[in-house]
């Protein structure tokens, strides 16, 4: 392991041209020893242009899929060459407020978590702001997390070694979520910080947008994780009433 790096950052990218640039500097912009792995899953835009452009080799590093692999395995691409204590990740089309790496890194090094996010500011395609933040729970333990997903992906901190544990899967279902409560079952809960250090853009094309898509995504994910029907329409059904109260509160 490079002792020179803290934080790997692993950004998958597919056809973000507009934004990357952007997602980009914010991570640049962190006052953490970090390197960047920027993952385009064959864009047909300009994308890898873009990200090239900051490509050095060292602290951003520019990998170019040779086939579609999706989200889930794009991001297993920048895990298993991550060479920080830490991996966080960052959607190609958000981007982080400065000193968000510094205080997950002290919040994690005084606690016996392995796992933290925090709040978020929910934004628009254009980038202007909503004036909504969902706010991140101090503790959050695995029995919290099956009711509602209050770990916004683009906001996490996980250390690398249980990252490179368990990986993502199952990209037609939420495989960030599948994640973070195997994370949760196994090392207990995670910690967040009530602030938003993550700007988060509400793009049209999300696979979370289309609710009907979404929904079945969720109860596939109970499903996964060996609930049977009953519970998993119960834990289904607490998610809803949680997304409810979360996005109109």
């Amino acid at each position: 392991m490079n002792s020179q790096i803290t934080v790997s950052v692993i950004m998958p990218a597919y056809n973000a041209e507009k934004y990357i640039a952007q997602a980009i500097e914010s991570v640049l912009f962190q006052n953490v020893p970090l390197e960047l792995l920027v993952i385009d899953d064959c864009s047909s835009d300009h994308t890898a242009e873009v990200a090239r452009r900051y490509a050095d080799g060292k602290k951003v590093i520019l990998i170019c899929n040779d086939r579609n692999l999706g989200v889930a395995e794009s991001r297993n691409i920048g895990i298993r060459r991550a060479v920080g204590k830490y991996v966080a990740f960052l959607d190609a089309d958000d981007w982080w407020c400065a000193g968000k790496l510094e205080a997950q890194c002290q919040k994690l090094e005084g606690s016996d978590s392995v796992l933290c996010c925090t709040a978020r500011e929910l934004m628009s395609s254009d980038g202007t702001s909503q004036n909504k933040v969902i706010e991140a729970p101090e503790k959050i333990t695995y029995s919290m997390l099956l009711r509602t997903n209050s770990i916004p992906c683009s906001s996490v901190l996980l250390e690398t070694r249980v990252a490179k544990e368990f990986y993502m899967c199952h990209d037609e279902l939420h495989e960030d979520y599948i994640l973070w409560l195997r994370v949760l079952q196994k090392y207990g809960a995670a910690i967040g910080i009530n602030k938003p250090f993550l700007f988060s853009r509400m793009s049209q094309g999300g696979k979370s947008r289309n609710k009907l898509k979404s929904a079945k995504m969720q109860f596939g994910v109970y499903r996964y994780m060996g609930f049977g029907i009953i519970a998993s329409c119960y834990y289904f059904l607490m998610y809803a009433i949680n997304g409810v109260r979360k996005y109109r509160a």
